[in-house]
């Protein structure tokens, strides 16, 4: 078996192309710039039909040569993904191979977006995000790696080969590498090259999203559910019980993040039950947090409160019990036929170790926005029609901070995530052998002076992320800002 090229036989034909073009682009883009500096003031000068006029002159050439460039290129790059995924295997090399073994995500954004597109006016802030270019790069992004997690996890598709498996002599081999005469498997080379314990690396990034993608959102919307319950009450109603509270929050975020991490993390702090009970402790809050808002919603409906709060309280207590009772802890008190799942003991205590430190800073934005919010005449409204605290800060003051806290939520995910990185990065907390981001590019780093490619793929997935997330924040928050 033949190694594989980056672009295999496909590539001889679209390369050159591919290159000129991006010479091209290059090129108009460094010319575009230094006849900025010596073009007329730009002016709003509109055609007869209404429409904006082109600008004139060289640069307006140049601008016209720079959006070509741009289109052509970015249709090559399609060109290479259609022939990665219509041709047969190895013909369109390592880019093509991982293109089509990426098919079922393309399919899922393709449904995703035509679906959201096409009733984007019956959706709200989601909706309004399709009408902004930067939201929808963002939320693309994003939604790739989210797919990707689902389909590595829930269906075990996309990968290659095991995550943990090691095959001898492809220990940090290049990408393309086939596998060695005799081997078992229906894959027949590592698409990104072997690491240095001779795992295949693509399937270890693929199987790294699922880690970051099942605890960076979900560990935010914890501290989220901490930092909302904590922060109305202190912003409504002031006075000691915000002076405590904010002493409290401003109190953890004088530690330094990743000292504070160090400290949960590591295993004599682990051994003491500390980050158990800290467990115990925050993650009884989303039961507070629902408990609150249904009762406020329907206190004067008892006949309709009472069985939803039962079956709501119900399934969230379950969940609770079962998330904070894990074996090998000194809480481990539910009987197995009880005990609806376990988790990593090392991804519970790193979750529990986001949730706190994200905590405070999601309660001083509450806090800052309930303490703004609640002079405005709806929340008087409100008070005049004898409505009680909890249904003013849940009901009133809270819908009408969502846009904010929607926009540091997705933030919020995206520090999250670097956290995460750089915990895996120094092997704190997550499993050795995980194959989180972090840990892969740790791995990695050890050899970057020598093989480069081990590091570079999980770092650039972290990057993307990352990237996506940020520009998903800023196209939400254009989109927020014109409500």
């Amino acid at each position: 078996m033949e190694s594989l090229t980056w672009t295999g036989a496909t590539g001889a034909f679209l390369n050159p192309i591919w290159t000129m073009t991006l010479a091209c682009l290059a090129l108009a883009v460094v010319l575009q710039i230094i006849l900025s500096f010596f073009a007329a003031p730009a002016t709003l000068q509109s055609n007869p039909d209404g429409t904006l006029a082109k600008r004139g002159g060289y640069l307006g050439g140049v601008e016209r040569v720079t959006k070509v460039a741009f289109m052509a290129l970015l249709a090559l790059s399609v060109l290479y993904v259609v022939a990665g995924i219509v041709t047969p295997y190895g013909t369109s090399g390592i880019i093509g191979v991982m293109f089509k073994r990426f098919l079922p995500v393309w399919i899922a954004l393709i449904v995703t977006f035509s679906v959201s597109i096409y009733f984007k006016r019956n959706l709200g802030l989601y909706g309004k995000l399709f009408d902004s270019t930067v939201g929808m790069v963002g939320f693309g992004i994003v939604m790739f790696w989210v797919f990707t997690a689902i389909f590595a996890g829930a269906f075990d598709m996309l990968v290659t080969h095991s995550e943990f498996s090691q095959v001898s002599g492809l220990k940090n081999k290049v990408p393309g590498v086939p596998m060695p005469e005799g081997t078992a498997g229906d894959w027949p080379h590592y698409l990104l090259g072997g690491d240095n314990l001779a795992r295949d690396i693509f399937s270890r990034v693929v199987k790294g999203s699922m880690v970051v993608i099942a605890v960076a959102p979900l560990a935010t919307l914890f501290a989220f559910m901490v930092g909302i319950t904590l922060g109305l009450p202190a912003g409504y109603y002031g006075g000691r019980l915000d002076t405590i509270l904010s002493f409290i929050a401003n109190l953890i975020l004088a530690f330094p993040v990743i000292l504070l991490f160090y400290l949960l993390v590591t295993p004599e702090i682990v051994e003491t039950g500390i980050p158990s009970y800290m467990a115990a402790f925050l993650f009884v809050f989303p039961l507070v947090f629902f408990a609150v808002l249904l009762n406020s919603r329907f206190y004067t409906q008892p006949a309709k409160r009472t069985p939803i709060l039962i079956v709501v309280l119900g399934v969230l207590a379950w969940l609770y019990l079962s998330l904070i009772s894990q074996s090998g802890t000194v809480l481990n008190f539910l009987p197995s036929w009880l005990d609806g799942f376990d988790v990593d003991a090392g991804i519970l205590v790193v979750f529990v170790s986001v949730v706190f430190v994200n905590s405070p800073t999601v309660f001083r934005i509450v806090r800052g926005l309930a303490l703004d919010l609640r002079t405005r005449d709806y929340v008087a409204a409100a008070q005049t029609r004898g409505e009680g605290a909890w249904y003013i800060m849940l009901w009133e003051i809270l819908p009408n901070a969502r846009g904010p806290l929607i926009v540091d939520f997705c933030l919020r995910i995206g520090y999250t995530t670097i956290l995460l990185g750089t915990l895996g990065f120094f092997g704190l907390g997550l499993p050795p052998e995980s194959p989180d981001w972090g840990s892969t590019i740790n791995e990695g780093r050890k050899l970057l002076l020598i093989y480069a490619h081990p590091a570079l793929p999980p770092a650039i997935a972290l990057l993307s992320l990352v990237l996506g997330l940020n520009l998903l924040a800023d196209g939400l928050r254009e989109e927020s800002l014109k409500d």
